[in-house]
């Protein structure tokens, strides 16, 4: 089960959000969602948990918890929602005179 955490301390490593999660069932992975042109945390990550009844339980053993002065959001990651439209499109230029 995929699991979204947010409200992650900036300072959060990634060893430091599986250990928190591990503390609750095998943990897959986990990852600290960086911006592309500082490197910094963004404040969120994910956690990938293989047996869905631990993950659950894990969610609901961190979903509020402090960790590192923050207090996490954990729920069920959702699916990718592409929001922006594709493809091209002239914009109208005004009238032409």
């Amino acid at each position: 089960m995929n699991i979204y955490v947010g409200n992650l301390s900036r300072n959060i490593t990634e060893t430091e959000l599986r250990d928190a999660f591990a503390a609750h069932g095998n943990v897959q992975s986990a990852a600290v969602i960086k911006d592309k042109m500082t490197g910094e945390s963004r404040g969120f990550g994910f956690v990938e948990m293989p047996n869905r009844e631990e993950a659950l339980k894990a969610i609901a053993a961190l979903n509020g918890r402090d960790l590192k002065g923050r207090n996490l959001t954990v729920n069920e990651a959702k699916p990718r929602t592409d929001s922006s439209p594709r493809g091209g499109g002239g914009g109208g230029f005004g009238r032409r005179y």
